[in-house]
């Protein structure tokens, strides 16, 4: 049986993350996705972040089709252990050619051509400026 991991933020889901976990889902027989803790995540994005909390990021992702496992993680030797336990790991392509946690393990990795017009950055920063002109 081939697992395959994916991870990140998963803050407010878009269609750039359904079509990441729809096409990490095909590339092996179950698909494992490895969220940010609410700590880590204001750790390296800032006081405001997360918008939704670990248990409803959770919540959304097991209610997914194509996801059978969701995990939150704090650290990054917990998400070294998470990729040693996959047989591959699928990430965004803007990820290819910088650094990430876990790049020198032995794993097989696929990239998966990110959906330039999705982010959650993005659509947060639509919704403050939005807000500003209200």
């Amino acid at each position: 049986m081939r697992s395959v991991l994916v991870n990140g933020v998963f803050d407010i889901i878009h269609p750039g993350h359904i079509a990441l976990l729809n096409y990490a889902r095909q590339q092996g027989d179950s698909l494992t996705v490895a969220i940010d803790s609410d700590q880590r995540v204001r750790r390296n994005k800032g006081p405001g972040r997360p918008v939704n909390s670990q248990s409803t990021r959770k919540l959304l992702l097991e209610n997914l089709r194509a996801v059978d496992i969701v995990v939150v993680f704090d650290s990054d030797s917990e998400l070294c252990q998470l990729i040693q336990q996959a047989d591959v790991v699928v990430k965004g392509s803007d990820y290819q050619f910088s650094s990430w946690v876990g790049q020198d393990l032995s794993i097989e990795v696929i990239w998966f051509d990110r959906i330039a017009e999705y982010s959650t950055t993005a659509t947060i920063q639509r919704v403050v400026a939005g807000a500003a002109r209200s």
